[in-house]
């Protein structure tokens, strides 16, 4: 199986990456020992993490790809530096504001807006099982009260990124087989840096990718 891993930072998989070489001079592409795996590092947001996995898909075939990263929990329930499997992701800003109402790209006729992931981490492999969450993607990553109840009133998602769902969305358009997967750096409240667990996640994160591959390389 030849799997594409999708980041947004180096930061974020800093783990993963030390198991890869340089594919590129400016480290946006990775290659693993075998060459079998590549690792591509898109950027921060939807536009760039979109094009970027269309550009790659464009030159080279995968049969699965897998986005890796930190994201902020809505839910307290789940644990900081948890990592989960992310089911189904929305582009909570794709749409159109009706007075106090919000209208959605499906509502306008114009789209889709909810996009899933095409396979279970169960499907790739035994013995690795994670909580499965839901998600927004956001431009603007909440950071007030007032927003951050109307979006849980509205989508009352379990997680929050800047680029989930458009993952999801570049590798349904490319008939890619997708998976999207996790940490929890922070809850989603009013911006407090002294309570976000960045390093935790990022920890956990690599465990978890290293893991998987050392079982997808058995």
């Amino acid at each position: 199986m030849r799997i594409l891993f999708v980041a947004a930072t180096v930061p974020e998989v800093d783990g993963l990456v030390s198991k890869f070489k340089k594919a590129t001079p400016t480290g946006g592409r990775y290659i693993s020992a075998d060459l079998q795996h590549t690792l591509i590092i898109t950027g921060v947001g939807m536009v760039a993490a979109a094009f970027a996995i269309g550009h790659e898909h464009a030159k080279n075939h995968y049969d699965l790809a897998i986005n890796l990263g930190i994201a902020g929990s809505f839910d307290r329930n789940i644990a900081l530096g948890e990592v989960v499997e992310i089911t189904s992701d929305t582009l909570a800003e794709l749409g159109a504001q009706d007075d106090s109402s919000f209208l959605t790209i499906n509502e306008l006729g114009f789209g889709e807006s909810v996009f899933k992931a095409s396979k279970k981490l169960a499907d790739i492999v035994d013995g690795i099982e994670l909580r499965k969450a839901t998600a927004i993607t956001v431009n603007t990553v909440h950071g007030n009260e007032l927003s951050i109840k109307k979006i849980i009133e509205r989508l009352n998602p379990n997680m929050e990124s800047m680029e989930g769902a458009a993952f999801f969305y570049a590798c349904h358009q490319a008939k890619l087989p997708c998976i999207q997967i996790r940490a929890v750096s922070n809850y989603v409240e009013k911006r407090n840096r002294d309570t976000w667990q960045i390093g935790l996640a990022v920890k956990n994160l690599n465990t978890f990718a290293l893991q998987l591959l050392h079982r997808l390389e058995v």
